[in-house]
């Protein structure tokens, strides 16, 4: 057969490398979030998922999705969902190095960063598993309001040992948690929900349906219900401890633009059996920490997604040859190739500063606001980087056989995840309303880079102003964008390198700032800010 043409001139498979080493902002963030000693299991972890296995069982978990089995072959009803053999890959090396719940297995300084790492680079390889490994994360601080409960589950959650299947969970060596708040008529209005809650000898009876169920494969899941007292938490299981079924009728699996691999269902609740969890009526505030503790993982589902982006495209533009000289020597390319660095350099270290609030109490009225600010930004950002970095590698970005069109499709999902941009700007004005010391406690830290850089002074000096005043609802957007802003530019001076500081300052904080990635002004050290960048 007649050999028409050889291949040339495309980028080797991206693969042998070590996706935490070759991060630099992420190993430099180690040291000055008290977080260093996770570095070996990072290097290890790392590693293993820079291996063309690991590439490929990404691929794998992402076109076969997970299918619901809502009977057994002779028609009793199981509601199953069965996953290819990569996702439970991923799930077991995600629960075995803690990721679902290491700083409540190892509590104190530097807890919560660590994971951070790790659930990063989980998260820049395959994304989806992400879910069940966030919720089982975020649902300690809720289950913590009920001592029983958390006696009864805490031990098993935090376990590291991964134990899929539906069995009553004192047979389980492990068990997964997930949550239902939203119904079809209400979505972020959780207080418009109308499942019902009654009590009986044994706890409360569930009937109704949620319009999003993330992770309906867990063993137990929080939901919000309405009791005699209004808006209540509950703790609902899959498997009671007879061995029985609950009363939880999955409908469906949601088809979903991305994020393939996870499953999201619908489910009806009949007579499901639950328990209380927190007061009353006090529904919201009993699971808002672990509405928090999500938005923190959307902001570091985000900023893996660009470390993604920056990886391929920096790679592509490394080895392809184009006009006679390779991309990555080409100026106007290397105007877009810093900037997508810019962007996930400042989302890095914004993400481990956020992380590391989560460690200190003293921390608490900053990581109030700046969890709802920084989930806003950074994750508002996410979807134009894949954009811009699918765009660096032209045609072959657009193919599914690459990974940045699934990344593409996935990075919409933090913004909307937990909040969507609307939502989180009005938390933000709730936020500093009702609990003013928030406020404070954020200037304060992004005052902490004051002095270095004229531009970031003036808007801090703006910002101060316009907090002291009556800000409108439709302002909250501008008002969010500039405390990111603000923060990322603080946190860039004190922890990057000048060139890096200096190029986020003049590309996003100046009056000629542009409007697309690769808009940079004049005089940017795009080589220095590249190399820190580039996978080896």
């Amino acid at each position: 057969m007649a050999v028409t043409h050889e291949v040339v001139n495309q980028p080797p498979p991206m693969v042998g490398r070590n996706i935490f080493t070759d991060n630099v902002p992420l190993v430099e963030a180690t040291q000055w979030t008290k977080s260093a000693g996770v570095v070996p299991t990072a290097t290890e972890l790392g590693a293993v998922l820079g291996t063309a296995d690991m590439a490929e069982l990404a691929a794998r978990a992402h076109d076969h999705p997970p299918v619901l089995r809502t009977h057994d072959r002779v028609g009793h009803r199981i509601d199953e969902i069965d996953f290819d053999p990569a996702w439970h890959t991923f799930m077991d090396l995600a629960v075995s190095h803690g990721v679902h719940a290491s700083p409540w297995q190892d509590p104190g300084p530097g807890a919560h960063a660590r994971r951070a790492v790790l659930f990063s680079l989980l998260a820049q390889t395959e994304p989806g598993h992400g879910c069940p490994i966030s919720m089982t994360y975020s649902s300690v601080p809720t289950l913590a309001l009920n001592p029983e409960l958390m006696g009864e589950w805490g031990p098993k959650i935090t376990a590291s040992v991964y134990d899929p299947g539906l069995r009553p969970p004192a047979d389980k060596r492990g068990v997964l948690l997930g949550m239902a708040m939203t119904e079809k008529q209400g979505g972020s209005d959780v207080r418009a929900g109308t499942t019902s809650a009654t009590p009986v000898s044994d706890g409360y009876l569930l009937r109704g349906h949620k319009w999003f169920c993330s992770a309906p494969m867990s063993d137990a899941f929080l939901v919000l219900a309405q009791a005699p007292g209004g808006l209540t938490c509950f703790l609902l299981p899959r498997v009671l401890p007879d061995g029985t079924r609950n009363g939880i009728r999955f409908q469906r699996l949601k088809d979903k633009l991305g994020n393939r691999s996870n499953a999201s269902a619908e489910p009806e609740f009949i007579d499901a059996l639950a328990q209380r969890v927190g007061e009353e009526g006090r529904g919201v505030r009993t699971i808002i920490e672990m509405v928090n503790h999500t938005r923190l993982d959307c902001v570091i589902g985000s900023t893996a997604g660009m470390r993604q982006g920056v990886a391929e495209a920096l790679w592509h533009a490394r080895h392809r040859n184009v006009f006679g000289r390779r991309l990555w020597d080409q100026p106007l390319m290397r105007q877009v190739l810093a900037d997508l660095c810019l962007e996930a350099e400042a989302a890095t270290v914004t993400m481990m500063r956020l992380a590391s609030a989560y460690d200190a109490e003293t921390d608490a009225p900053f990581r109030r606001l700046a969890t709802a600010v920084v989930k806003y930004w950074v994750c508002k950002r996410g979807s134009a980087h894949s954009a811009e970095a699918l765009e660096c590698l032209g045609g072959n970005g657009y193919i599914e056989e690459f990974p940045l069109a699934r990344r593409y499709r996935e990075q919409p999902l933090m913004s909307i995840w937990e909040g969507s941009g609307n939502v989180i700007s009005l938390d933000v004005l709730r936020a500093m309303a009702t609990e003013p010391a928030t406020v404070d406690a954020f200037l304060t830290e992004v005052e902490i880079g004051t002095g270095i850089d004229p531009t970031l002074d003036a808007l801090t000096a703006s910002l101060r102003k316009r907090l002291g005043q009556h800000i409108e609802q439709s302002q909250a957007r501008k008002l969010t964008e500039d405390l990111a802003l603000a923060l990322q530019a603080s946190l860039l001076w004190r922890y990057a390198p000048e060139p890096v500081a200096a190029a986020f300052s003049a590309a996003r904080l100046s009056n000629d700032r542009g409007l697309t990635y690769g808009d940079l002004p004049d005089g940017v050290d795009t080589a220095a800010i590249m190399e820190r960048h580039l996978p080896e």
